[in-house]
């Protein structure tokens, strides 16, 4: 399950709680892109390939919210959705305990 991440600086807008509703929105190449702030989405327009390339393969834990690239992180199939975890194995227990609260606060929040 993805959660946004500012293209920009990189932080899952879930973490910063940051909705759909008040993110900054910015469409290149026909796809929307999503911003915790206006800042953000301007320096994006400047060299959006630049920043798109450092983002293109980072997911966010759904227990602590880190970001993390997609290869240092540890994979789960919960439900027929995949997810991707920090590494640590407290993330992995908790979300074992708790799995609807974490997926609810991805969809909720975001």
């Amino acid at each position: 399950m993805e959660t946004p991440v500012c293209p920009t600086c990189g932080c899952s807008l879930v973490r910063l709680h940051i909705s759909k509703n008040q993110s900054e929105m910015y469409y290149y190449n026909s796809k929307e892109y999503r911003f915790c702030c206006r800042g953000c989405a301007d320096i994006f327009v400047n060299n959006p390939e630049k920043y798109l390339q450092e983002i293109y393969d980072i997911v966010v834990c759904p227990t602590c919210l880190a970001e993390k690239p997609r290869g240092l992180t540890f994979k789960l199939n919960y439900d027929g959705k995949e997810f991707h975890f920090c590494g640590c194995p407290h993330c992995v227990e908790e979300f074992s305990k708790y799995p609807e609260f974490f997926i609810k606060r991805f969809s909720t929040t975001y």
